[in-house]
């Protein structure tokens, strides 16, 4: 915006530093006004990419959440399967030396290929580093080890609690204006990767446990042949069955709480990382309404200007002009730096 002053005008003006001044009032008020506008649409648009970057970071939150439901969910039909085969047949613990004899005693029993096949799968399973480890889990109930949990910053581990404990969003930005972004993404990173090394832990062990599973299926199957009459008959091998059985489904439910507790932990980041963006946006927000109310006070010194410089109203409008200018100026300082 540019304006231009009749010399006729200008001829009135005091020759005086002042007065030039005076007449330069109605142009840098209007470069004010043209910064401000520019800054509250800037701000603007920053409040819209937090807002876009928050539902991004909700949605990576809801897919956790949805993995920690289901892991969970998983590990309650597990325990309940368990306590229903506890309730109903008599169980007891996995015996690996069981496990190797019942496969060796397999082709002798039922004299056919398919048995001989199964009988040397299953031994060579049982012999092998992760069928031994898998059949060690397995007899003591337990599950490999997830390594030490990444230690938490204490600002954000406080803004955790804050929002497992429903605390108001108000009461919550003070302790999230403590955590910088890279803190919290860099808790976020450890946290995935402390997941990973669980997941890379137990894989071997999951695969041995299923491929043990399989052939014991194929080992009952071949049984099938056998007159009931004979120790290697169906009934014979139930007991081993369901002994095996028993331990995948305590070792299932203990994996899949573990993976749910990790799951959480990420999602619980994530949920940080949306309510940090959410503030972030509101304060844009606030500044671009700030910084649009100090646009329109700079134009209203360039309108007063202008009719001080036709009503030839030098000292008392021009004066009030350049204050308006002013205090527009400090404002957009407060704002910048204080909001």
């Amino acid at each position: 915006m540019k304006v231009q002053i009749p010399d006729q005008l200008k001829a009135d003006i005091p020759p005086t530093k002042w007065g030039k001044l005076l007449s330069a009032t109605p142009v840098v008020m209007a470069v004010v006004a043209t910064m401000l506008a520019g800054l509250a649409s800037s701000e603007m648009t920053r409040a819209q990419y937090d807002r876009s970057l928050a539902a991004q970071q909700q949605s990576k939150a809801g897919d956790q959440w949805s993995f920690f439901q289901a892991k969970r969910l998983r590990g309650a039909i597990q325990r309940n399967s368990l306590d229903l085969l506890q309730s109903t047949v008599e169980l007891r613990p996995l015996n690996a030396t069981a496990l190797k004899d019942a496969a060796e005693q397999l082709s002798a029993k039922v004299n056919d290929a398919e048995a001989a096949k199964v009988r040397t799968d299953l031994l060579a399973a049982l012999d092998s580093p992760g069928g031994q480890q898998a059949v060690s889990f397995l007899q003591r109930g337990e599950v490999p080890p997830a390594g030490s949990p990444p230690a938490v910053d204490p600002n954000i581990k406080a803004a955790l609690d804050a929002v497992e404990n429903l605390t108001p969003d108000p009461e919550v930005a003070p302790l999230l204006a403590r955590i910088s972004n890279q803190a919290l993404e860099d808790a976020l990173r450890d946290a995935r990767d402390h997941a990973q090394v669980f997941d890379t832990a137990t894989k071997p062990v999951n695969q041995a446990i299923d491929q043990l599973d399989n052939l014991l299926g194929r080992r009952a199957a071949s049984l099938q042949a056998k007159p009931a009459s004979d120790a290697a008959s169906p009934a014979a091998g139930a007991s081993l069955t369901r002994d095996f059985t028993a331990a995948r489904l305590r070792y299932a439910s203990l994996r899949y709480e573990v993976e749910a507790r990790l799951n959480q932990a990420i999602a619980n980041y994530y949920e940080l990382q949306v309510r940090k963006s959410n503030i972030s946006a509101e304060r844009h927000h606030y500044r671009s309404q700030r910084f649009f109310f100090g646009m329109l006070g700079a134009q209203l010194g360039v309108i007063i200007a202008t009719f001080a410089i036709a009503a030839r109203q030098r000292n008392l409008l021009w004066s009030m002009a350049a204050t308006a200018g002013l205090l527009a100026i400090a404002f957009a300082i407060y704002v910048y730096l204080y909001t």
